[in-house]
Formats: structure tokens, sequence, C-alpha cells
């Protein structure tokens, strides 16, 4: 009988631990074909100051986190899959997947996780704008659902063919539904912003400091022939290594590439240390405004990473994909 009741005890105590208390939320995960290993997780709403590292130990990890509003958790990893999961107080959600074929993954246990399973499903062998309309049916179809916000942002903001427009309508449906939702209003006002860069035009007048104390503007943007101005931020792993690569062909360019990285940090002194820690050597504005940045909004940079790509004072590009950045300045130098 006492072997019964402490079996019991045990149960109750891994229960509380596990975030069903209403003030957390956890995730328990398995993968084949990974023994060890990690990634990494954030919340793209701001809700978590910084990055977590999750670890792998016999193909199973578990992440607990605390959560007192639904909330989106990203996962990032080391090939830079994401992952996003729609978090919700006192909830709990698995994870299944194969480490090989890490886009085939599921996540069960809320119903905004399950929607999304489902959308993953429909555009497997979709082509982009398929992928698109697919999405905007979506929010419409569940303008009450998280998932939407996560679908707006990276199928019609943090694009290199942006929708403005319709970002802006389908975010007004939803706050019809999600009135007392946060992220959608700061995304409802960044894109308010938007229009201040556009292809071909020149970019706004702006002044900031950057982490020595040194005064930048317009004219430190027009000092080369060609100039970056990128996020980035010391919890993304991605955003690092976009910016490391810049400044490699920045040191290589003899002088007609100058790099401008805007971090996304709370901390000016954590900022500094990923800079030393990573051989970042550039030009960095870290203000600590985090993702509510005044720069930020007035350049219409959405995103961690995201990037605006300027030749002889014009932009020419934005929110390209690391590759598709560094192959267009590979063919101007």
């Amino acid at each position: 009988m006492r072997i019964k009741h402490c079996f019991i005890l045990l149960l109750t105590l891994i229960t509380v631990s596990c975030g069903t208390d209403g003030k957390h939320f956890s995730i328990d995960g398995q993968f084949l074909h990974l023994n060890q290993g990690e990634f990494y997780v954030y919340s793209p709403d701001g809700s978590m100051e910084g990055i977590d590292t999750i670890k792998v130990e016999a193909g199973r990890f578990t992440y607990e986190t605390e959560c007192d509003r639904p909330t989106t958790l990203m996962l990032i990893f080391p090939n830079f899959t994401e992952q996003p999961v729609f978090a919700e107080p006192g909830k709990s959600v698995t994870i299944k997947g194969d480490a090989s074929h890490l886009k085939e993954m599921t996540v069960k246990g809320t119903k905004d996780n399950k929607l999304m399973n489902s959308f993953r499903e429909q555009i497997t062998s979709a082509s982009p704008p398929e992928i698109k309309k697919y999405a905007r049916q979506f929010i419409e179809d569940h303008p009450e659902s998280a998932v939407g916000s996560y679908l707006v942002m990276k199928y019609f903001i943090q694009t290199s063919t942006p929708d403005y427009p319709l970002a802006s309508r389908l975010i007004k449906t939803m706050l019809a539904h999600q009135d007392k939702n946060g992220y959608l209003r700061r995304l409802q006002n960044m894109i308010k912003g938007m229009g201040n860069v556009s292809i071909g035009k020149s970019v706004p007048k702006f002044s900031a400091y950057d982490i020595n104390g040194r005064s930048i503007s317009n004219a430190t943007v027009s000092e080369a022939q060609t100039t970056v101005i990128c996020t980035w931020a010391t919890w993304s792993y991605e955003s690092i290594s976009m910016l490391q690569q810049l400044c490699t062909s920045q040191k290589t360019s003899g002088g007609r590439l100058r790099v401008i990285a805007i971090s996304a940090d709370a901390s000016a002194a954590e900022c500094r240390r990923t800079m030393k820690s990573n051989n970042i050597d550039c030009i960095v504005i870290c203000d600590q405004d985090m993702i509510d940045s005044r720069l930020l909004k007035l350049l219409g940079l959405s995103s961690i990473p995201d990037n605006i790509l300027i030749k002889d004072g014009r932009v020419t590009a934005k929110s390209l994909s690391t590759p598709d950045l560094m192959q267009r300045l590979s063919k101007a130098q």
C-alpha cells in the first residue's frame, strides 16, 4: 500500500512539473535518427526574452516555459528548418519526427497545432502562388486562430515579394476575432511603415548611433557602392550566420560593400559579447528597444533576420534569403 501511495505521489509531482498548473506550457518530443543534439526556441511575438536551448538525449527531449497567454514559439534546427508551435497556458503538446525529414514533423495536443499540421500537409507539393492562396484561404476560414499570425508574416510580409495591402486586410480580419492580440496590432502598425522603403527608391532619412557611439545616417549608406542593412539578434543562429557571411564579403569587397546591422537585443553588453565571439566586424546599431525599435519600424524591417539591399543609393531588393542575398552580392562585386 505504501508503494502505491508513493507511486501516486510521484505521478502527481510529475504532472505538476509538466506545466499543467495553468501557468506553463510544455513540449515532449521524439526524433528518429537523432540520438543526441540540440536546437533552439524563441518567440517571434516577444513573449519570451532571448532564446532557449533544447537538448536531445536518446532521441527524446522535454521543454517547459512559463505561459500566461496564447503565444507562438519557434523551433529552429541547425539546418535552419523552422517549426512553429502554438502554446497555451496549462497545455502540453507532443512532437514526433524524423531528423532526416524535419519538414514532415507533427505537433499534437491543441487545436491550433492540429490546424498547422493540416496546412503543412496541404502545401507539401504546392507552388509558391498556390501556397499564398492556401494561406489566405486558411486565414479567412480560421480568423480566430493564432496560426494566422504566423502565416501572414511568413507569406505576405517576410518575403522578397511582400503584399502589404493584403497582409493589412488579413490582419484586420483576424483582429475582429482576436481584439486582444498585441502581436497582431504590432504587425498592423509595422505594415504602416513598410511603404517607407520601396524598390527603386532611396532609404528614408534616419539617424542613429552605433554600439560604439558613432553617428550613423543616410550619409553612411551612400559611402559605398552597395550597402546591406540587416537585422540580427544574439538569440537567432540564422541571423548570426547571415551577418558573419556579410562581414566576410565586406572585408573582401575593397570598400565597395558596407554592412549596417541592427540588433534586436535588449542588452548592448550581450550584443558586444556575441559580436566578439563570432568575429562580427561591421556597423552595429543596438538601441535596446528590441522589436519595438523606431529604426526598425522606419525602415520596414519586420523580422529576424531581415535585410534591405541598396545599390548606388537605391533599394534594389528586400527580405532576401541568405543564399539569394549572397548570390546578388557576388554578382555585384
